[in-house]
């Protein structure tokens, strides 16, 4: 474990978790924050799901490529350390949500994200060699990610997606999300992230919630800054098919 402030647990393909990264870094611009960036898996997590079944096109691979970046991210932090993944994960944030080339919805798009091509132009980006793409195929990262995705998951409960923050660790506060689809001002930010924390730290506290989300603001979702995102149900934090 690191002496951080918060321990930010991302999957880099959940739009959720990219908007709630980019709060909690203006949070930390002005509170002045250290953030560990750690690894939480969507595909680890539904493992045993029937995807077909369960969860609209594309999820499978969407969520396939989060783990194939998710090693190239664990390879990153072995080499290079712990603040090197949090400048691949704003590299990785902003082509995959902010850049309105591609949408979510497109054949290929989120297959193409765990892939050389995709992630190599990336780590030069951030400043890192582009040998680290070798990690895509190497499933020897794997444990490590999934031990990470256990460890968020126990301060939570299992009934949860990304992000997972867990503030002033190890005795502090862990929750799930806040799940967001507007980015706060930046006069804001603070006073919402003391929101979060005030009210999830409370005494027997355990649940405030919505499945109604906006989508979120992000140009690959096709939602621009002042625009309102269309409003879907999600069921059990994502958009399954079947509850």
């Amino acid at each position: 474990m690191t002496d951080a402030d918060i321990n930010f647990y991302f999957d880099p393909v959940c739009p959720f978790a990219w908007m709630t990264s980019t709060w909690v870094r203006s949070v930390m611009r002005q509170r002045e924050y250290t953030v560990d960036w750690r690894f939480i898996s969507l595909r680890l997590i539904n493992a045993d799901v029937d995807y077909d079944a369960q969860f609209p096109p594309e999820y499978e691979a969407g969520h396939t490529a989060g783990l194939r970046l998710l090693r190239v991210a664990a390879r990153t932090r072995a080499e290079h350390g712990r603040e090197a993944v949090g400048t691949l994960y704003a590299a990785l944030g902003r082509r995959i949500f902010d850049a309105p080339a591609e949408t979510e919805d497109q054949p290929g798009t989120r297959e193409r994200r765990g892939s050389r091509s995709f992630v190599e132009p990336l780590l030069i980006e951030a400043g890192l060699p582009v040998e680290l793409a070798d990690a895509l195929d190497d499933a020897s990262f794997d444990p490590v990610i999934q031990a990470e995705t256990y460890e968020a998951l126990a301060l939570t409960g299992k009934d949860v997606g990304t992000p997972i923050i867990h503030f002033q660790p190890p005795t502090g506060v862990a929750f799930f999300g806040p799940v967001i689809s507007r980015l706060p001002a930046e006069e804001d930010a603070v006073r919402l992230w003391d929101h979060v924390v005030g009210l999830a730290g409370f005494p027997g506290f355990a649940e405030l919630k919505r499945s109604l989300r906006e989508r979120p603001q992000l140009a690959a979702l096709g939602v621009d800054v002042g625009e309102v995102g269309v409003q879907e149900d999600w069921h059990g934090g994502s958009r399954r098919l079947k509850k």
